[in-house]
């Protein structure tokens, strides 16, 4: 065999074990629907329900008023890919902002925000949910310009495609000094 096809079959050979061996891209998941629904009106809910594409884990879901007063009661529960977190009384009529973080199946935090308006409440406004000292404050609002992308964070699976293209391209490189010092040592 000349030297130029033991390379090559040797490069072949480098990239097909790399390309059988990648593991594979890793998606964050999704928010795929809540109650009450992005932008609804509704009277006066008792809990946030938000659903996912893949089971989520360790939630956190901060409801505030445009005053900034929280009106989430106790901690949200997750089961599977559903997140419930209970209200605090009865919300007076304006509009609520869902800040929500989770972590999702994949392992990385994803978080995002949604409001609502309620509307038709009675008119004594409810107290809101005691703050507590360990409180982390609500996700921040997305940028209206990276509006898609709220619901997600980065991934890591680019950095994963470079190393892998950086292992192909150091595996030809060693081929290639190989078959270099095979050549020179049968000459």
């Amino acid at each position: 065999m000349n030297r130029m096809a033991r390379l090559a079959a040797a490069v072949g050979t480098l990239l097909a074990l790399t390309v059988a061996f990648a593991a594979p891209a890793s998606a964050h998941d999704t928010l795929t629907g809540s109650t009450p629904k992005k932008g609804a009106t509704v009277e006066s809910p008792s809990e946030i329900e938000l659903t996912y594409s893949g089971s989520v884990r360790l939630p956190r879901v901060v409801v505030t008023d445009a005053s900034g007063k929280e009106y989430q009661s106790g901690d949200p529960r997750a089961v599977d890919n559903k997140v419930t977190a209970g209200l605090n009384g009865v919300l007076p009529d304006g509009e609520y902002t869902v800040a929500w973080r989770v972590v999702s199946s994949d392992g990385h935090p994803i978080q995002g925000t949604y409001k609502f308006t309620v509307e038709g409440a009675p008119t004594a406004p409810a107290e809101p949910a005691e703050p507590s000292a360990a409180a982390e404050p609500p996700a921040p609002e997305p940028s209206p310009t990276n509006a898609a992308a709220a619901d997600e964070s980065g991934g890591s699976s680019g950095w994963l495609w470079l190393g892998a293209i950086a292992l192909v391209i150091a595996a030809a490189a060693g081929a290639v000094a190989w078959l270099r010092r095979s050549s020179a040592s049968k000459g």
